[in-house]
Order: structure tokens, then C-alpha cells, then sequence
């Protein structure tokens, strides 16, 4: 059974929220996991929907921006998706052509490079193995089905690491079409 529900929810990307950080200073992103290496980014004190790729030795490696970076495991906590859905918010995109699927609490989109964006009706969505599958329609004849995988992924453009990839296969009129791409939950 494709959408089924599964006993317990197998671990993507780890989702954090920045903990005990003053009101008034960042937690740093570093580019080695030790508190001597260079910054290459911050979160804030209240940043929820941080990635925890892996860990090492106390240290969390996560995106920052373009990059990956390393920070402290000691500033943060659990934040744990609901079950059974897609962690929202997310974002999964591919390149050549470059598009992007957003899922957001309360719907999902997809655009593509030069189009205006199109929301997509989510129709079923649940557990899948290791990941999450979901079918979307997109008007009356249009379905997209999204499924995503706790597998490592690049994107060929930046430097930074993805702990999630993705496969969508459109169904449509004028053919049908697959694209591969990179997914991420959206830092607040």
C-alpha cells in the first residue's frame, strides 16, 4: 500500500530549533566542526526547521545558504515534522530548466523558470520507506506525483550538501515528464 501509515516515521534530514541562545546573539555556522573555524553563516535564537544532516563529535552539519557549514549540537533542540505529512515548510528544486516544488502549511506550489507559479491540490500524501510520497493535481488534468527520499543529494550548482532527493513524474495531455531534484526544509 503506497499511502499507507507506517508504525514510526523513519528519520529524514533531523529537524532542530535553535535552544538557548540569548535573545540578542546568533548561533554561528562554521566551515569545520570546531569553535576556531571561520563563520560562514548565523542563525538566529528563534530559528526553527534546521537541517541536521549528520553529526560528529558534538557538531551538526547543516546548510547555510549556498554552502554547508558545522554548528554546535549543544544550541539545539528536537523539532520533530507531524507524521505522515511532508515537513513543511519545504522546498524541493531541480535545475536545467530550473523549478522548484514549495510545500507550505496550508498548500504547495510548483514554477518553473520564466512561468508564473501554479498551486497544485494535494490529493494524498503519507509515508513511503524512507521518505514521503505525495500525489498533487494541477487543474483537472495535471497530476504530479512527488516522492522524496532520505537520500544525500547535490545540486550541480552550489557547494551545499541536501539530505533529501526527490523524483517528480508529471502526468499531463501533452506528455508525460520526470524530473530528479534536491529537497529542503525552509529555516524560520
Amino acid at each position: 500500500m503506497l499511502f499507507g501509515t507506517l508504525a514510526s516515521a523513519q528519520s529524514l534530514p533531523e529537524r532542530y530549533m535553535v535552544a538557548d541562545v540569548a535573545s540578542d546573539d546568533v548561533l554561528n555556522i562554521r566551515a569545520e566542526p570546531a569553535a576556531s573555524s571561520e563563520i560562514i553563516g548565523e542563525l538566529g535564537p528563534d530559528t526553527l526547521n534546521v537541517e541536521v544532516l549528520r553529526t560528529l563529535d558534538g557538531w551538526g552539519y547543516v546548510g547555510a545558504g549556498e554552502r554547508s557549514g558545522w554548528v554546535s549540537m549543544r544550541f539545539l533542540a528536537p523539532n520533530p515534522p507531524p507524521e505522515n505529512k511532508v515537513p513543511r515548510p519545504m522546498s524541493c528544486s531541480g535545475t536545467e530548466p530550473f523549478w522548484d516544488v514549495s510545500f507550505y502549511p496550508r498548500g504547495a506550489e510548483y514554477n518553473a523558470m520564466g512561468e508564473a507559479g501554479r498551486d497544485l491540490t494535494i490529493f494524498r500524501e503519507g509515508l513511503a520507506g524512507n521518505g514521503y510520497i505525495v500525489e498533487a493535481h494541477e487543474g483537472p488534468s495535471l497530476t504530479r506525483t512527488i516522492i522524496i527520499n532520505a537520500l544525500p543529494c547535490r545540486d550541480g550548482m552550489s557547494d551545499r550538501n541536501f539530505g533529501m532527493s526527490m523524483s517528480m513524474f508529471t502526468q499531463a495531455p501533452d506528455g508525460n515528464d520526470l524530473r530528479t531534484g534536491c529537497c529542503t526544509m525552509h529555516i524560520n
